[in-house]
């Protein structure tokens, strides 16, 4: 049978991913990441005047919607993540959709998203925080560097990222109305590249990579890395940093009550009046 060529590649193992989040929440899970969204999230929620009764949270590695915040919606799904990327949703069910730190281990982003429009009623929401950009890019330029030192070439280490601008099109894309997306950079310190590493298992989110690299790690070259992070990216005091770009995404699904683009031509005033106004002013 013949490929379906416009099927998304699939670049994450998520049966993997879900038997990490559950080994990070027994083995005590880091949620430094999950609590600052969560109260970035609270915030932006308040500023929202729209009142919203039901209520899913798709996919996030522990409990965003908490008390007092919870008790102003009539019902929450939760749905965990599991190796299907379908949600088990009913179409225009739903008037907010929620997710934190899930998205960014989603093969095809763009069906998901159709997805959730599709679940919301008329003028619901959808507001997310997924990770994104320059993510990790200290300990992915450590690893490049060292592997192709130490073994001759570079092996997948970790997950590509979405750019800000690719995911206000995505939003588009699926039909979401006002899409707006923002990023919050959260660059962290750590003793040592390893200490990172062992807070990225704590989060549940280390290399589910389809085409990761399955033998271990040489020794060899897991110090070259530390090493070569230390020379490059750490501070005066010897620590090192580690940068988590979080992409904010908002969109709503369509109602005639939202604010319209005006129709080309339709404009009081034109660019080049304004521009010379300004000049004589």
């Amino acid at each position: 049978m013949a490929s379906n060529p416009t099927s998304a590649p699939v670049l994450f193992d998520r049966a993997l991913l879900r038997t990490r989040l559950d080994r990070a929440q027994r083995n005590g899970p880091a949620t430094f990441l999950l609590d600052r969204i969560r109260e970035d999230f609270d915030d932006r929620l308040q500023a929202v005047t729209r009142s919203f009764a039901d209520v899913a949270d798709i996919w996030t590695p522990g409990d965003l919607l908490r008390k007092p915040l919870a008790g102003r919606f009539r019902s929450i799904v939760r749905v965990d993540a599991d190796a299907s990327e379908i949600l088990p949703l009913q179409p225009e069910s739903l008037d907010l959709a929620v997710s934190a730190l899930a998205l960014q281990f989603v093969n095809d982003l763009p069906g998901v998203l159709a997805q959730i429009r599709r679940t919301l009623k008329p003028d619901g929401l959808l507001l997310a925080a997924m990770i994104g950009g320059d993510t990790l890019t200290e300990l992915r330029q450590s690893f490049a560097a060292a592997e192709a030192e130490c073994e001759g070439g570079v092996s997948p280490r970790v997950a590509p990222f979405a750019d800000l601008r690719d995911i206000g099109g995505l939003l588009q894309r699926a039909g979401l109305a006002l899409p707006v997306t923002d990023v919050d950079r959260v660059v962290v310190r750590y003793d040592s590249a390893f200490a990172l590493m062992a807070d990225i298992r704590r989060m549940g989110a280390s290399n589910i990579l389809i085409e990761r690299r399955r033998a271990p790690t040489r020794r060899t070259t897991m110090l070259r890395m530390a090493q070569i992070y230390g020379e490059r990216f750490a501070d005066a005091d010897g620590r090192i940093r580690a940068t988590f770009d979080v992409i904010w995404l908002s969109g709503w699904a369509p109602h005639e009550s939202q604010p319209k683009p005006l129709r080309p031509g339709s404009a009081k005033a034109s660019l080049e009046a304004a521009v010379k106004q300004a000049k004589r002013a």
